[in-house]
């Protein structure tokens, strides 16, 4: 396998975001759910991507702790905490959608049942025009 980089990350973060809407509106919500929480992390994956210099050498540590699937821990390696912090004083509704998104977990795909509801919340909360998490993250990738 290649190593990925920022336009990957930025490719896959639409395509896993089609296939959750494909799975949601079939009334996989299990799979919608699972893929839409992925598309956040590479998302955040992008971001990170974004703070690497071309030639530069790889700092070490911040290359293991990319390999993570924690949102949370993504946003601090990003360098995005304080800005998600201000987001989410200044808007109510990214408040509520950062919410909705920060305990996925890559586990989830082992959830028997999700509801459409969850599932749904999850992606409206990312695909907010104005204050979805994904609009914000696109600041930085």
């Amino acid at each position: 396998m290649r190593v990925m980089n920022r336009s990957d990350f930025q490719h896959l973060t639409t395509v896993r975001l089609r296939e959750a809407k494909v799975l949601l509106d079939n009334g996989c919500y299990e799979g919608a759910y699972y893929l839409a929480g992925y598309a956040v992390e590479c998302a955040l994956k992008a971001c990170i991507s974004k703070k690497t210099n071309q030639y530069d050498f790889p700092d070490k540590d911040l290359a293991f702790q990319a390999y993570t699937h924690n949102l949370k821990d993504l946003v601090k390696l990003a360098g995005l905490e304080q800005e998600r912090n201000n987001q989410e004083t200044l808007f109510h509704e990214f408040k509520l959608n950062w919410s909705a998104v920060k305990d996925w977990s890559e586990h989830c795909r082992y959830m028997i049942s999700v509801s459409d509801t969850l599932a749904t919340t999850l992606y409206l909360a990312i695909i907010d025009d104005k204050n979805g998490v994904l609009t914000w993250l696109k600041k930085y990738w």
